[in-house]
């Protein structure tokens, strides 16, 4: 009972993820608006008795693919952190920035932004996430410990980070991970002296 009950649950979300992927597409060739419930049945090959299972509409499964895309993008930074341990910047490596790893990986979803009939709520998402991560997960040092609004400080950085994320993918992801991870290190130890990993909640 439990192996078809799994079995059940792999094949409906390789079904969501197949529509998910066909809605991406679909949005690179024809923006969201134009997009239809057929056009992507039709992309996934599949019928659209089968989408509505799924789904109501176009509108919750391009929530869905959102929703799924910023929650993995959220977990995917503690990866390399210990809770409570406090890092250096000058320490900073690679590894440090799962984050761009995971966009790397997602390219074909996080290219969206290039679009201007793209995703709803992608603009805005990305780079609240990217703050909603930094206020939530982590607590920063500035050099020499300079006071200021950390709450401030959080959304300059996050805002900061996200615009060169937005300029290597709108570059076609032209620097390596590694060079881009490095320019960043390189600009992060400008501003902030140490980071801790305080969790994902």
């Amino acid at each position: 009972m439990t192996i078809e009950k799994n079995t059940s649950s792999q094949r409906k979300n390789r079904t969501k993820e197949h529509l998910k992927q066909a809605l991406t597409e679909l949005i690179k060739e024809k923006g969201y608006h134009s997009v239809t419930v057929k056009n992507i049945v039709d992309y996934a090959s599949y019928n659209r008795s089968t989408f509505y299972v799924h789904y109501p509409d176009k509108i919750e499964l391009a929530e869905d693919l959102l929703v799924s895309m910023l929650q993995g993008l959220e977990a995917s930074v503690g990866r390399p952190y210990v809770p409570g341990h406090k890092i250096y910047t000058a320490n900073l490596n690679a590894p440090s920035f799962n984050m761009v790893s995971y966009i790397y990986k997602n390219r074909n979803f996080f290219e969206l932004i290039n679009y201007d009939d793209t995703l709803p709520g992608l603009h805005t998402g990305f780079p609240q996430t990217i703050q909603k991560i930094y206020k939530e997960q982590f607590i920063f040092e500035t050099i020499n410990n300079i006071p200021v609004s950390m709450d401030y400080f959080k959304r300059y950085t996050a805002y900061g980070f996200y615009g060169l994320l937005q300029n290597w993918i709108s570059n076609g992801f032209k620097e390596t991970q590694e060079e881009f991870i490095q320019e960043v290190i390189d600009l992060t130890k400008t501003h902030i002296y140490s980071l801790e990993y305080i969790g994902h909640n």
